[in-house]
């Protein structure tokens, strides 16, 4: 089951969908989103991770058969009277350890059996979330509590996130859930950590270089001017900055590929433009090609040097970024 979360993790399901329609599932959180699949033909399952929001919605679950996540007593509560004309399909979550949704463990065998008392109830999956995958013994402790859940209970379960779907095999049971690695970044933040995995990434953020300066010793560049050049020094700006998505506490000397060289940035990223050090690469000009994240440059080295990680650059690329689909 693979995750659409964030539009994709930023990639836009619409764009992406097709390439995925061999998974059996797809997992999201935005209801609009999961219509959207169904009105593109899409007719395997579709969970929604966070699950109906108001009882309304319920309506939208029965009318394009969407699977719902069950975490809360309200959520019982509205399933049990819900006027629907045919049952959901539920997954049941449990509270690992990660203190988001779900119920606690002791409470699993009482309300899995609430809902299997329901006519509104169909299949039933029992699901969790890891909060420490990436670690050797991330997942100790919360699968613990999930076999203490799920003690006698005879049931499908769908536990693994991206991170234990790659490194922790004894946690994949029924359905697995992919996510980041889909899109070719790794759910630890490192890159070397999936470098042999065969994993590329899907996104690039490119752009170009649309001005040159020659700085002297002692310019500045940007705002606050928080570099300074020691030398003679060219620089080339690259028309990409915060409102493209781009982070603007990205420090100096982060990552970018000019003309197929690695060089970094210098001073501040502007909300449209950022600066980067054409040392490296005196041969390039205006018009010269910038990968500022993809398969050169790993969206992970960019997110460290702006102290976060991948996800949150790709979900952060900005509607007025045109996107090519390749």
């Amino acid at each position: 089951m693979v995750g659409g979360e964030g539009n994709a993790y930023g990639h836009g399901l619409e764009r992406v969908w097709n390439a995925l329609r061999e998974t059996d599932g797809f997992a999201m959180l935005n209801l609009e989103e999961a219509i959207l699949l169904r009105e593109r033909g899409w007719k395997g399952p579709i969970l929604l991770l966070e699950g109906f929001f108001h009882v309304d919605e319920l309506e939208l679950f029965d009318k394009y058969r969407l699977t719902t996540s069950v975490h809360s007593n309200w959520q019982l509560k509205a399933l049990q009277n819900a006027r629907l004309h045919s049952p959901i399909d539920v997954y049941l979550k449990v509270n690992s350890g990660m203190n988001r949704l779900g119920f606690a463990p002791e409470r699993v065998h009482s309300v899995w059996q609430q809902l299997r008392g329901m006519s509104n109830v169909g299949s039933m999956t029992l699901m969790s979330h890891f909060a420490q995958a990436e670690n050797t013994d991330g997942i100790v402790e919360p699968m613990q509590r999930i076999e203490q859940a799920a003690e006698g209970l005879d049931c499908p379960r769908s536990l693994a996130n991206s991170a234990a779907t790659l490194w922790h095999p004894e946690t994949h049971f029924d359905w697995v859930r992919p996510g980041i690695v889909l899109y070719g970044a790794s759910p630890s933040g490192h890159w070397q950590d999936i470098a042999n995995s065969g994993l590329k990434p899907v996104m690039t953020l490119s752009s170009e270089i649309i001005g040159i300066q020659n700085l002297k010793p002692g310019d500045a560049v940007g705002y606050g001017s928080r570099y300074r050049a020691t030398e003679e020094q060219r620089i080339g700006i690259v028309a990409c900055g915060y409102a493209d998505g781009y982070p603007r506490i990205a420090a100096n000397g982060t990552p970018v590929l000019v003309d197929g060289i690695r060089t970094g940035t210098v001073g501040a990223i502007s909300m449209d433009m950022l600066a980067v050090d054409l040392t490296p690469c005196p041969q390039a000009g205006i018009g010269a090609s910038v990968e500022l994240w993809g398969e050169n440059i790993k969206i992970d080295e960019v997110a460290a040097s702006a102290g976060t990680v991948g996800y949150e650059l790709m979900c952060a690329v900005a509607p007025r970024v045109p996107f090519v689909t390749v």
